[in-house]
């Protein structure tokens, strides 16, 4: 057999073909066999699925015994318009302590949580305009360096009181090792 003359920019392989030329037809045919309506199902999918697990989550009843948000906070507040205009909204726990001294023990009683509402020193005047606390009650609380807050409505009979802001209880969930403090906390 004659072989066919060779150019000079050839090579001698150039005429020869591998026997099973079978891995690169294969590869191609693969690549070449995505559909693409088989691959916009897929994506809708996935999208779907992404849609219908943000509306499942977003979608909860809060109408629990869980408290979800500062919103359902607020709206359970004692007069919730006043308390979020003149205060903030907070969650009251009602609790006694024993301490025994021989032997030392310290009992807690069983917590009791109501929604309550902790007014601004500039805004007590709306407790004084009720008639609700006296100058008396106004002036202790201002030389201790306080504030009103109360739990009940204020048209049917609340529970007011002196408190004070603790600012050595801090938020531990925020100021985590490594973090950065927060901005400090508005003063009542």
């Amino acid at each position: 057999m004659k072989r066919p003359p060779r150019s000079k920019n050839s090579s001698p392989y150039d005429n020869y073909s591998e026997p099973n030329n079978r891995k690169s037809v294969k590869s191609s045919s693969l690549l070449g066999g995505i559909n693409y309506t088989l691959a916009a199902i897929c994506a809708g999918i996935f999208i779907l699925g992404i849609g219908v697990g943000i509306a499942l989550s977003t979608g909860q009843a809060t109408n629990g015994p869980n408290v979800a948000s500062r919103e359902v906070i607020d709206r359970s507040a004692p007069n919730p318009e006043i308390c979020v205009q003149f205060g903030a909204s907070a969650i009251v726990s009602d609790l006694r302590v024993f301490i025994t001294l021989n032997p030392f023990n310290v009992y807690v009683t069983q917590p009791n949580m109501k929604p309550g509402c902790v007014l601004r020193k500039n805004n007590w005047s709306i407790l004084e305009q009720q008639k609700l606390i006296t100058d008396q009650q106004v002036r202790e609380c201002k030389n201790r360096m306080n504030t009103f807050g109360f739990t009940g409505t204020l048209e049917s009979s609340p529970k007011i009181e002196c408190i004070y802001q603790n600012d050595s209880a801090g938020n531990l969930f925020l100021n985590r090792p490594g973090t950065i403090d927060p901005t400090p906390t508005e003063k009542f």
